[in-house]
């Protein structure tokens, strides 16, 4: 694809109640266009409720909480939930099971299907995992985010849409500072489809995280006049993963 279009997409809708807040926030005060949903916790059913009107993708879990297929090889859990190691080495026809019912999981939820699939922890970069992965998405077709390039190649192999970059990332201090996105609109790619990851929040009141008080600066990133500022200077407005889909 040619045309230059950004997807700013925040991580870990229904993770925790105040990170779902928080995401909700950005995309309906800020300049956040998208969101992954994860559809096997305890606050799932309350941010299904709260995202009407929004795109909404899957966060595919395949690291926290249980599984959502009843057939999942139990051998791959502990004490009945995920065990994030063993995802290397889960057969790929369970990881096709599971995206399956996940999916249907959020389209009862939601009430529409996907936008599109991402995974929790980037566990797409285990080959089975990507694999079972790409069969459902082609299946549906569902585009993928891809996060480097040997990725994007298997992916469009496999008849997957993807977007062409991707920027962001979490670790021990929060990513999206404003300096941070305003010097990455300043030198977004010229053309294809870029997706920025976020993850802004309020810090999680039930859930441990090592990504919590990070949400909230990049929460504050997100809704300053600033972010809009900077994209107008860009000449681009964020969309959705439908940018993908649309010319099919």
């Amino acid at each position: 694809m040619n045309t230059r279009a950004l997807i700013i997409n925040a991580d870990d809708l229904g993770y925790d109640p105040a990170v779902t807040r928080g995401i909700l926030r950005s995309m309906r005060e800020g300049v956040v266009s998208s969101a992954t949903f994860m559809v096997n916790t305890p606050y799932s059913e309350a941010a299904a409720r709260e995202a009407h009107g929004l795109h909404i993708g899957l966060h595919l879990n395949l690291a926290r909480g249980e599984p959502v297929w009843p057939g999942f090889p139990r051998e791959f859990l502990e004490k009945g939930a995920f065990a994030e190691p063993r995802a290397a080495t889960l057969p790929t026809e369970a990881v096709v099971h599971e995206v399956r019912a996940q999916l249907e999981r959020l389209a009862s939820m939601l009430g529409r299907p996907a936008t599109h699939v991402d995974v929790h922890k980037h566990l797409h970069l285990h080959p089975n995992v990507l694999a079972g992965l790409a069969q459902v998405a082609r299946e549906q077709g569902l585009p993928v985010r891809s996060i480097n390039e040997p990725m994007r190649r298997e992916l469009q192999a496999q008849g997957v849409a993807t977007n062409a970059h991707f920027i962001g990332d979490a670790g021990a201090e929060a990513y999206w500072t404003l300096e941070r996105f305003e010097s990455a609109m300043a030198t977004l790619p010229v053309s294809g489809v870029i997706e920025l990851m976020c993850h802004p929040g309020y810090t999680p009141e039930a859930v441990k995280s090592g990504y919590s008080a990070q949400r909230e600066v990049e929460l504050s990133t997100f809704v300053h006049p600033k972010a809009r500022e900077a994209l107008a200077r860009a000449g681009i407005t964020p969309t959705g993963f439908g940018v993908l889909t649309s010319g099919r």
